[in-house]
């Protein structure tokens, strides 16, 4: 073994954080100990990288790499020799060691590499840095050294490393490919956009196929696997063959074992098993690569004639065993040459079309697509390509369903074939894509598919206005529900599988249903859906409460969606979540990857308009993983913006923050303006809970007064009572005005439990102080009657101010208290901050600490402490009067006070006292904190 302190280059590294976080606590520990540290990760992911930027960041002394790996037949390397060597380089200073791809040392070299690690402190400060790869078990001698693992880049650093190395110049579509194939792989991405020309990178000619063929894998994965002898090449070949036509990662070692059989010979009885190939995991009965990547490189290097013969062997294997769409596929795949085999691509299309069938949607879309490339036909390919699209897309693949949509594209079809190819498409990207290029394929899609496939039709016809929902364009989504349905049209909603889903082609009669009775309800949605926009609320409810009705009696996903939506609409949240809960279930036990995030949507929205903030983000949360899983960035953003709303009422401002930007970066990347217009509103709804009126008011007045940036238009009427709440604090009376007249006309609707509640609490607001005190009371009867602890809470809290200010302290205590008890029990705790903080001001709790000590601001009194806290966060004198409802001379004679009493003479020092002791945690922190702050009721 060698040594050598020379450094390479400094590196870009795209993500891991963690763990360059890792390694710098280990770099800066070095001044005051050893420490040691084992990097694992398949080929490809960066360790080499990873150990380079380590190596550039250390400054405290000398950096030594260990390498190249020992000779096999070199046995001498010991841990006392090893840890002369490192007394020798430190010279007394810290040192780092750095051993890249140590797994391929000899066993006796690594096992005084681990002895030496042990024994760090007799060589003074050093840290062993060492990597081994992933694609193999760890070697025990390692396996006690801490771990630090590097897994595939997550989507969105991938997508940056892409364009880092193509100045962006990728086409959009070749960029969704390119990511797709390297799965998360830094090395295979960099090696899949090396193969391509600039012509082919920017989607003028087309990419060549396999676009990760083997020299690209290759290169990834450090060269071609191969086993040590012959009997390790076939298991490698025939775990990855079998892989190809599995529902996961692994397989069954006993079908494994039937294939070898069927390979070669049996062994000799008696003679000793072949030990498994290090690449190779076996838990259980299943078979797996350690590596991923390792596995597509082993499939990919075969030579053709014994990669044939594998998936021969396996077919045979298969056939006794009732595995009949696998057995196909290796079939299939035995066969020489590039000619069509028109019978046997009929025979795999007929078991993929088959429902009663055991298998996936992605062996379906598998089965499918090897069906398209051995159909002799154009038009045959075109159709067998768009129904592997389709259950890539109920895979919940989409970056799968985009290249089978391409090859579809590239064959002469009839429309309805072309048709069916469009719906498709158009679902996709209304999932995961601009909602306005989805809104345009399920048009054209509906226009294609009316003669020969009405059913269809109408599923596109609603989808496209469910495109057009999502992107706020009113006047785009009536004219779609105005349309009239395709004659012959039998069932049809926005949420429908595309062509090829066999849960969508079960017989209407098997469930108890006739085609009158699904077009009926398809009509009613479309009608109520059509009524509600137009604003004829009286004419809304009767069609969509018979949507609701429906579902109390649906088991299929689709149509309980349906219900849900419509229950929402008309503000029967407990419909909704019910519908929503049956929805999810069915999509469950249907193993509908692409619908699961969408019910557990729906799910969350009705438990946020319960007022159920901790069920709406737990349902949320669930569905966000979901939709992330599936490839639903679309609807991921949706469970972002639901997220951001109920983090607003807690004390988490930079929780709402991450997922309001992180809604707000997809849904204006695709068009998505419910979700934006949610994501905003949570960002207004956290400002007001922190007594940032200004700051609420300028968000929520785009969003809910008339003009151009208008929010959603079945989203903005929600956030009204936000914006009189905020506008007025703000001083911005008229606005406030302007927005109640539209509330009113909400809340006379009927559909949301809160509006009436919301609405007498914006009046109290607004009136005078003759008037307040009843308005106040009415909306607390009304949210008696409704329900929801936050809403309640929030006009006890406002009717408590009120009181106080108006110097009735017994009655405004008690208003308080039970706003203050209302928060705690939602969770909501900023809003319960605001409910201490006036109890504070009435005198009902001492400022103490947590702990009960007296602090260094507790010998203010309660006014001077809310002034202190103001002016400590930017605050005007302006603005603490308007805040407070005081004069601003009144704040300048406290403030003058507070400056006395806490020996400070600036407004600088006085942050930094506040600020002290709020960190310290001597006084909570109060409502109100920027440097805009609204006026108090």
């Amino acid at each position: 073994m060698t040594g050598e302190t020379t450094v390479r280059p400094a590196v870009r590294i795209h993500g891991r954080g963690a763990q360059r976080k890792a390694l710098r606590a280990l770099l800066d520990g070095l001044h005051t100990q050893c420490g040691r540290l084992l990097l694992t990760g398949e080929p490809g992911l960066g360790r080499t990288t990873l150990l380079q930027w380590a190596a550039r960041s250390f400054r405290a002394g000398p950096v030594l790499h260990l390498g190249p790996a020992p000779d096999p037949d070199d046995a001498t390397g010991t841990a006392g020799q090893l840890l002369d060597i490192l007394r020798a380089a430190a010279g007394g200073s810290p040192l780092l060691v750095c051993v890249d791809d140590a797994h391929l040392w000899n066993e006796p070299a690594r096992t005084a590499l681990v002895h030496a690690a042990e024994h760090l402190s007799g060589a003074g400060r050093v840290g062993l840095l060492l990597s081994v790869a992933a694609d193999r078990a760890v070697a025990p001698d390692f396996a006690r050294l801490p771990v630090v693992r590097l897994d595939p880049l997550a989507p969105q650093r991938a997508a940056a490393l892409l364009d880092d190395m193509t100045d962006g110049a990728a086409a959009p579509a070749v960029r969704e490919q390119l990511l797709a194939e390297a799965e998360g792989n830094p090395a295979l991405l960099v090696a899949l956009v090396r193969r391509l020309s600039p012509a082919e990178l920017r989607g003028h000619r087309p990419l060549p196929g396999p676009l990760a063929d083997a020299p690209a894998l290759a290169e990834a994965a450090g060269g071609a696997p191969t086993g040590p002898n012959a009997h390790a090449r076939d298991l490698l070949l025939t775990v990855a063959a079998a892989v190809r036509a599995s529902d996961g990662p692994d397989v069954d070692a006993g079908l494994v074992r039937a294939a070898l059989r069927r390979l070669r010979p049996a062994p000799e009885p008696g003679t000793h098993p072949e030990p498994l190939p290090a690449q190779l995991a076996l838990a259980g009965d299943r078979l797996r690569f350690h590596s991923p990547l390792v596995r597509r490189t082993v499939y990919a290097t075969a030579a053709p004639d014994p990669r044939r013969a594998v998936h021969r062997a396996l077919a045979d294997a298969l056939e006794s065993g009732g595995h009949r769409l696998p057995e196909l596929l290796h079939r299939s795949w035995s066969l020489s040459g590039p000619a069509p085999a028109p019978a046997q691509a009929e025979r795999l299309a007929a078991v993929a079309a088959d429902g009663t069938v055991p298998a996936s949607h992605l062996l379906r879309a598998t089965a499918y697509a090897r069906a398209a490339e051995l159909t002799a036909d154009g038009a045959g390919r075109a159709e067998r390509y768009t129904a592997a699209a389709g259950q890539a897309l109920l895979a919940g693949r989409p970056e799968q369903a985009r290249p089978l949509l391409v090859a579809a594209r590239r064959h002469s079809a009839p429309a309805a074939v072309r048709g069916r190819a469009e719906l498709v498409r158009g679902l996709v990207e209304l999932r995961d894509g601009p909602v306005g290029d989805a809104h345009q394929s399920l048009l054209l899609a509906a226009s294609l598919l009316a003669a020969d496939a009405p059913a269809d039709a109408a599923t596109a016809a609603m989808a496209a206005a469910d495109a057009a929902w999502a992107a706020g364009d009113l006047p785009a989504c009536l004219a779609t529900l105005a349309a009239a349905p395709p004659p012959g049209a039998t069932a049809a909603a926005p949420d429908h599988g595309p062509p090829g889903s066999y849960e969508r082609e079960e017989s209407l009669e098997r469930h108890g249903r006739t085609a009158a009775h699904a077009v009926a309800a398809v009509s009613d949605h479309r009608a109520g859906m059509r009524a509600l926009l137009e604003g004829r609320l009286d004419r809304a409810g009767a069609p969509l409460g018979q949507v609701v009705e429906r579902g109390r009696t649906e088991h299929r996903p689709e149509p309980l969606l349906r219900s849900a939506a419509a229950a929402l609409l008309l503000g029967d949240v407990d419909a909704a979540r019910g519908a929503g809960a049956r929805a999810l279930a069915a999509a469950r036990q249907l193993g509908s990857e692409v619908l699961e995030p969408r019910a557990l949507e729906y799910l969350a929205y009705a438990e946020l308009r319960a007022g159920r903030h901790p069920q709406a983000r737990a349902h949320a949360e669930e569905g966000l993983r979901a939709a992330l899983r599936s490839g639903q960035r679309n609807t991921a953003a949706h469970h972002r913006a639901v997220l951001a709303l109920a983090a607003s009422i807690a004390e988490e401002p930079d929780v709402v923050a991450g997922h309001v930007a992180a809604a707000l970066d997809t849904a204006r990347r695709h068009g998505l303006a419910q979700a934006a217009t949610l994501a905003q509103w949570a960002a207004a709804r956290a400002d007001l809970g922190r007594g940032r009126a200004f700051d609420a008011a300028d968000r929520l007045g785009l969003l809910v007064l008339p003009g151009p940036g208008r929010g959603h238009f079945a989203v903005w009427r929600l956030a009204v009572p936000c914006f009189v709440e905020a506008a007025v604090l703000a001083g911005r009376m008229e606005d406030a005005r302007e927005a109640l007249t539209d509330l009113a006309g909400w809340a006379a609707f009927g559909a949301d439990p809160q509006a009436a509640a919301q609405l007498a609490r914006c009046r109290a607001l607004l009136a005078p102080p003759d008037r307040a005190d009843d308005l106040y009371r009415r909306a607390l009867a009304r949210h008696d009657e409704a329900g929801g602890d936050f809403e309640r809470a929030r006009t006890a809290l406002l009717y408590g101010k009120w009181l106080r200010r108006r110097r009735r302290p017994r009655e405004a205590r008690g208003r308080l208290g039970a706003a203050l008890a209302g928060f705690e029990r939602c969770g909501a705790g900023v809003w319960a901050a605001q409910a201490r903080d006036e109890l504070r001001a009435l005198g009902a709790t001492a400022h103490v600490t947590r702990a009960g000590t007296p602090t260094r601001l507790s010998g203010l009194t309660p006014q001077q402490l809310r002034i202190a806290r103001h002016v400590a966060e930017g605050a005007t004198n302006r603005e603490v009067a308007l805040t407070l409802a005081v004069s601003t001379r009144t704040v300048d004679y406290h403030l003058r006070k507070v400056f006395a009493a806490l020996g400070v003479r600036s407004r600088l020092e006085l942050a930094r006292v506040v600020g002290q002791a709020e960190q310290a945690g001597e006084a909570r922190r109060p409502a109100g904190h920027h440097e805009k702050t609204g006026a108090q009721p």
